[in-house]
Formats: C-alpha cells, structure tokens, sequence
C-alpha cells in the first residue's frame, strides 16, 4: 500500500473543472492509502483525512489543515501545521488534478522533480509545452502534422495601437471570418471565442487577454471534433480509439462541455478504417514528439473530405463523470479503477 497525495483545486480558471475531476480519480483508487490536498483558489493548501465518498461537499475551511509538499528530498512528503507544530505525512506518488495554470503547465510537476517524489502523468517539459499551444504547434509543424492555419501574437503587440491594426488586418486577411480566438496557455475552452466580425474579434481579444499574455487566433474549421486517448511511454505508449464530440452548441466550448446536458459522445467514432488509422498515428506522433508520459487527450478535427487536421494535445486531461479520456479507456476494455493503477509510477 503506497501513499498517493491527491492534489486538486489551485489557481486557475480551471479550479471548478479539477474539483469536479477529482472525486472520479479517487473513487477509483483502490488498495492505497489516499491523502486528498485541496489548493485554494488564492493558493492555500490544505489536507483532509476525513470521508472521502463526497470531497465536493467537505468544508475545507472547516475541516482542512495546512499542508504543503516539501521540496526537500530527505523529508519525501508534506509538511502538516497542526498548531505551532509540523508533522511530516510521508508521500509515495503524486497524483495532481490540476487543471490549467499552475497544475498543468510543468509547474506542479517540477516541484515534485525537486522532493524526489514520482508523480503521475507527463514531465515537466511535455507539461510546460503542451499547456502553451503555440509551442505545441511548432513541434506539430516540425513533425509535419497538419493542422489549420493559425497566427499568434503578445499582449505587447495586441495592446500596442498600430501593431494591432496590423495584426487585425493580417488576421482577416490569412484567416478570414469566422475565425477563433483562445489564450495560449488555457484550457477547457476557457476564454475561447467564435469571432464573425471585426468588432467581435476585438472583444474576443480583450478577453483572451484576461487569461494569458499570449493569444492564438485560428481559421475555423468546419469538421467533425474526435478525440483520442493516449497511454504509456515512448514505444511502449499505446492509443485508444477514437471517439466523436457532438456539441450542443456552436462548438465545443466552456458551457456545452460542462453545462449543456444535450452534448453527446460517440464511442467509437464513425469513420473509415483508414481515417482511424491515421488519427491514431498522429495521435502517438504528437505524444511521443513532445516527450509525453502517462497520459494525454489529443483532439483533432475531421473534414468532409475526410483530412484529419491536429486541434490541441491535453497532458492531464479530466475525470469528470462525462470526461472522454476514462470513457476511451472504458471502451477499449479498461475500467476506470484499472487505468489509474496502470497510469501510477
């Protein structure tokens, strides 16, 4: 029996979407002793030891106690303040459901490379450049994985009046209308938006901006949303079939993901033999490409020509009840409870 600390919450505009995951991550774990962390929105840590059959019901103000994980390689584990004291809670693996900033994007992740302490999913440098997609669409772009036309630019830039007239006309010139505006380094399609016009693309900006300091702007692309799952390492990783989301809505943003009760999922997804083919190659292509670990989504679009174009790749992607990562694994004859073990170092 290992300890495994649970990490979930933290500051991010993905704090809700973690705190939703995590009660699918630990009902999962069996034959371990588990030691759910909760991260403020404002940064704090605390621990509970209490019940753990509904974590989104606890009081942590109430019932948790500071605890964060020490960097220090001897102690292995997290430092708990109970009073003027400090006991040492010993930790085997992390486990972090830490979406977005400051959980997804390496951060987390170096600090457990500092204590020694393994931890679940990719590294740091997979994490740092899968979370800002502009690098991941140059790595794309060297491994010549398509993927649609984009531009990207800096807050500097944007907010500087006569670059962003040039910008502005560049985008509409290369990527024309519709076009999709999203923060580089965000996720669960927070802050993303449709923009039809120039006056929508500028408010599209402003609140891009309100989540990073960089801004991706992509040609829409009208295709079907299929999403694959990856699991393992180097040679020895493995894909899941593909399956289809099918928005109630525009596209595939914040609300129909997570609000909308009539988006659907089609496992497996209906496409030809050789569309899958290609998907799982590509899938495994970018994985490996951005030195992947563990586990990772990879969305892609499907047109009606049937060219598979590359979307985004997802390091530490959700485990809420209509998450599609487990669903994946589910359908290629891997249970939830079964995955987590095999996803623990």
């Amino acid at each position: 029996m290992k300890n495994i600390c649970v990490l979930f919450g933290g500051v991010s505009s993905e704090h809700e979407i973690s705190v939703k995951s995590v009660q699918g991550v630990i009902g999962a774990i069996r034959g371990h002793n588990v030691i759910p962390v909760y991260i403020t929105k404002q940064g704090k840590w605390l621990m509970y030891d209490g019940k753990l059959d509904n974590i989104e019901g606890i009081d942590w103000d109430k019932f948790g106690t500071p605890a964060m994980l020490s960097p220090d390689r001897i102690t292995r584990g997290l430092l708990r303040m109970v009073g003027e004291k400090t006991k040492v809670i010993p930790v085997d693996i992390v486990f972090p459901i830490l979406h977005g900033a400051n959980g997804e994007d390496g951060t987390i992740q170096g600090l457990c490379e500092l204590a020694g302490i393994p931890y679940v999913g990719c590294g740091v440098l997979a994490s740092a450049v899968c979370m800002d997609k502009s690098f991941t669409k140059i790595i794309a772009n060297h491994h010549k994985i398509p993927q649609g036309e984009y531009l990207v630019y800096k807050k500097e830039a944007l907010e500087n009046p006569e670059e962003r007239k040039t910008a502005l006309r560049k985008i509409a010139a290369k990527l024309k209308y519709p076009c999709f505006v999203k923060p580089a380094a965000s996720g669960s399609s927070v802050g993303i938006t449709r923009t039809e016009n120039r006056k929508e693309l500028e408010a599209a900006i402003t609140t891009a901006l309100l989540h990073g300091p960089k801004v991706i702007f992509e040609k829409a692309i009208a295709g079907r949303e299929i999403e694959l799952a990856v699991l393992g390492e180097g040679m020895e990783a493995r894909v899941s079939v593909p399956g289809e989301i099918i928005p109630d809505g525009v596209f595939y943003d914040y609300a129909a993901k997570y609000e909308k009760p009539n988006s659907k999922e089609v496992i497996p997804a209906d496409l030809p033999e050789d569309v899958t083919t290609t998907l799982q190659k590509y899938a495994l292509e970018i994985f490996r490409a951005v030195d992947g670990r563990g586990m990772a989504r990879v969305d892609f679009f499907v047109t009606a020509d049937n060219k598979v174009l590359l979307n985004e790749i997802n390091t530490l992607p959700g485990f809420t009840s209509i998450s599609m990562y487990a669903k994946l694994w589910e359908h290629c004859g891997v249970p939830r409870t079964a995955l987590i073990e095999q996803l623990l170092p």
